[in-house]
């Protein structure tokens, strides 16, 4: 099950490890329509290079199971922000502060795919209730 929707972002990112230790990893993440799509970075390529080798293997977050994102920090230059699971699950990341930070464009994202979630809900809702309201009982004559 992988995330097909449209790219709205490609680069990299820092996530912190679950570990003891709880290192910071470098991913190429790619942020879709649907969620985040994290691959783990091979070899040494530095920079924002959407072209850095792959793994691959990805982590998939997809918007259906995130709750929020959360936890803005600025320091010295980086922007800290924490994804936060419907589970309860929280998962770190640190991006650059310059430019659009990753944070506003997953949040938007979130709140996007939300609210077409909502849309579709309401419609499929109202025509649930057109169809089963059609006998002709609350008509007025």
């Amino acid at each position: 099950m992988s995330l097909q929707g449209k790219v709205m972002r490609d680069g990299l990112l820092e996530k912190r490890s679950s570990g003891l230790l709880q290192l910071w990893k470098k991913k190429r993440c790619v942020l879709t329509e649907d969620g985040l799509r994290l691959h783990d970075c091979k070899g040494s390529g530095g920079g924002d290079a959407p072209s850095s080798a792959l793994s691959s293997k990805a982590k998939e977050l997809r918007f259906e199971r995130m709750a929020t994102v959360d936890c803005v920090e600025y320091k010295r230059g980086l922007v800290y922000f924490t994804v936060v699971m419907a589970t309860g699950k929280e998962i770190d990341f640190r991006c650059p502060q310059e430019g659009t930070a990753w944070n506003a464009e997953i949040a938007l994202a979130l709140v996007r795919y939300k609210n077409l979630l909502a849309v579709q809900t309401g419609r499929n809702r109202h025509l649930s209730k057109a169809n089963l309201g059609s006998t002709g009982e609350d008509e007025e004559l």
